[in-house]
């Protein structure tokens, strides 16, 4: 059997498996003020239960990224799916922080595989002009999870109750798995459903040229050879400093409706989608417009970094007037262009490790980068109650603003975009 065009379907798969992920991850922020007020929880409870969420999630970026690469992404997939739908079912049965933390622990540990696990599957399904829009449609799966996760939350709390609703989105996981099982069977070079010419379309754009792609192919840094390289830190640096702004959101948008405007779980559930249109937006756009312009003839490192750039200035502003944002539908208007704007940059940098190395080192460098990025997600998660103090959130949008121009930094600091030469 021949499946026309089976890399995009491996990367809807990976997609699928990312609305699944940000709705399981969702769901305790959309359902807190409920919880919190029948198990008498409070703010700073919240903020301790995402910590040790974060990080589970670092240890887990680093643990999957070298998992991936031992075991292939077919299984590795398969392990972080299965501890994660467990771990999110684990919370029905919560009743106090701790409890919380714990299951919040296995939760970060099984959903940081998604990331290392989606980069390698790019990497090896996709030719190199493909790859941001294959990022791209991926994390669009982050944004249409996080569109989707409110009004659902909300609609199984409502008939539900939030412990069950718990046990529902963890049967989610368990339903993908069947179709990724049968569909991933291998990598493309050895897949028995692929047409030769897809097979030779993918295999042969895996290079920027021949010369190269010999001599990519045959480096394989040890752990301590890739830290000697400034395009790793690079990478790992412009993690650090880009993810606390989409987390920001992710973790503390419903608490903000709540305390600023005022917002129930029912309204939480009916506005706090809004933002996430903006972000599968620049999702598919950051990729696209990558794609476009090495299509037309820009080199790899000038089409990346151009649109990176584009990405952080138009977050930057918007970052700042959301500060001063005085109606609920002007806050989400200005969140959504925020968010679409870290899309538009994020797809690009998670295409870096694949583009300086081989595949046998993008899941280790994903991971680290990955493990860089929730690092600083945990001190961003902390400092939030200390800086909404009475529910003044322009501290809030000043921090993510001040983060643009430091993960601009870091990618100039990799140098040029372009696979990584074993030093001499």
């Amino acid at each position: 059997m021949t499946v026309k065009g089976l890399r995009w379907i491996v990367v809807s798969l990976v997609a699928i498996a990312t609305v699944i992920n940000y709705i399981d991850r969702s769901a305790l922020a959309v359902m807190w003020p409920g919880i919190a007020e029948d198990l008498g929880l409070g703010k700073q409870d919240y903020a301790n239960i995402i910590t040790v969420f974060m990080i589970s999630y670092a240890i887990g970026q680093s643990l999957f990224g070298k998992i991936f690469d031992a075991v292939g992404t077919r299984i590795g997939f398969l392990l972080s799916i299965v501890v994660w739908s467990v771990s999110i079912a684990l919370h029905a049965i919560a009743t106090t922080a701790m409890s919380f933390g714990i299951f919040r622990f296995l939760l970060g540990l099984g959903e940081a595989g998604n990331w290392p696990g989606a980069t390698k599957a790019n990497a090896e399904w996709f030719p190199i002009k493909e790859r941001a829009l294959a990022q791209g449609i991926f994390n669009s799966g982050a944004s249409l999870g996080s569109i989707i996760a409110p009004p659902l939350i909300a609609f199984l709390y409502a008939f539900l109750g939030w412990k069950a609703t718990f046990i529902v989105i963890g049967s989610m996981g368990f339903i993908w798995i069947v179709p990724w099982m049968i569909i991933y069977k291998s990598a493309p070079d050895a897949h028995p459903w692929i047409s030769s010419d897809e097979r030779q379309y993918i295999l042969s754009g895996q290079k920027p040229d021949v010369e190269k792609q010999s001599a990519q192919d045959e480096y394989v840094p040890t752990f301590k050879e890739l830290l000697g390289h400034r395009q790793a830190w690079g990478v790992i640096a412009s993690r650090f400093f880009i993810d606390p702004i989409w987390w920001l959101f992710v973790a503390w948008l419903p608490l903000y409706l709540n305390e600023k405007f005022g917002f129930n779980v029912k309204e939480i559930g009916a506005f706090a989608w809004v933002p996430y249109v903006g972000a599968a937006i620049g999702a598919i756009f950051g990729g696209w417009l990558s794609g476009r312009l090495i299509a037309k003839g820009w080199d790899v490192s000038k089409a990346r970094k151009t649109v990176i750039v584009l990405g952080g200035v138009v977050m930057l502003p918007a970052l700042l007037l959301t500060a001063q944002a005085g109606t609920p539908m002007m806050a989400m208007l200005l969140i959504a262009l925020i968010l679409f704007g870290f899309q538009t940059a994020i797809g690009n940098i998670q295409t870096l490790p694949s583009d300086f190395f081989s595949g046998k080192t993008v899941g280790t460098l994903a991971g680290l980068s990955g493990t860089s990025a929730v690092l600083s997600v945990i001190i961003t998660i902390q400092l939030v109650p200390m800086m909404t103090e009475g529910g003044n959130y322009t501290p809030f949008f000043i921090l993510g603003a001040s983060l643009v121009p430091l993960y601009l930094i870091a990618i100039w600091f990799a140098g040029r975009i372009e696979p990584v030469q074993k030093k001499k």
